[in-house]
């Protein structure tokens, strides 16, 4: 169990953590998975954003953690926290909002597919992932979930997605299937507004993807390396393309 000095009597979110909240509609049930001190729910409670809550923790130390900020700020009767993996710690349709952030895209991608049963298709999802966004979009797409918003921001020199979705049919994907493949790694709003955080996160991703490139082409000649070097090539003249 974390200290009781990294506990909040006022809580404080982060850039990142703002962005998440301002998609929870308001007065809503909120269920967060994988809550870190619960700081969403009680900083949504304290600002009557919300009615109530549902923090979720996998592990007992971080239960605990969560168990003490709640109790810290004496909103034991509105935020329930529960020991368990995933969406196992709600009643099927029990939350309006559901938010999962600060983990990579492939797990929050596991996590709704191991939990889906537990979600009746009137929940809104805000989801945060800190890398591989695209398995989060081919899981939403896949399942029947409409992309409604999405943002990008920066904090602490690192830049984070935040994707929000419903059940509904979708409208934001281009229905040409090469352009579509491309607008799930990038995001389809993100590559229409091109914000400069979005330039920048892409062409960090460019000059890594360059030097790789750069350090095979000098390594020892074969077919096997020939080809992933093209097939790096085509990656790199994406992103160009992308960011252009």
């Amino acid at each position: 169990m974390k200290g009781w000095m990294e506990m909040q009597l006022h809580v404080t979110l982060d850039t990142r953590l703002e962005k998440v909240v301002s998609y929870i509609p308001q007065g809503a049930v909120l269920a967060d998975i994988g809550s870190d001190h619960a700081f969403v729910p009680c900083y949504c409670i304290q600002q009557g954003l919300i009615k109530r809550a549902i923090a979720g923790e996998v592990n007992q130390g971080p239960k605990e953690a969560a168990d003490g900020q709640v109790r810290l700020v004496g909103l034991e009767e509105e935020i329930d926290v529960r020991l368990g993996s995933g969406l196992s710690v709600l009643e099927r349709g029990e939350a309006d909002a559901i938010t999962i952030a600060g983990m990579g895209g492939t797990l929050i991608a596991t996590i709704l597919e191991e939990g889906k049963e537990k979600l009746d298709g009137h929940e809104r999802l805000i989801l945060q992932p800190n890398v591989d966004a695209v398995d989060v979009r081919v899981w939403l797409l896949s399942n029947g979930y409409q992309l409604l918003s999405e943002a990008i921001v920066e904090e602490n020199a690192k830049i984070y997605e935040v994707l929000v979705a419903e059940k509904g049919e979708e409208i934001l994907y281009s229905e040409e299937e090469r352009v579509r493949q491309k607008e799930l790694r990038y995001g389809p709003q993100l590559m229409r507004e091109k914000s400069p955080t979005f330039i920048k996160k892409w062409t960090e991703e460019l000059h890594k993807r360059e030097y790789i490139l750069a350090q095979m082409r000098a390594g020892t000649d074969s077919e096997e390396l020939k080809r992933k070097i093209q097939a790096m090539q085509a990656v790199i003249d994406e992103m160009m393309e992308v960011i252009s």
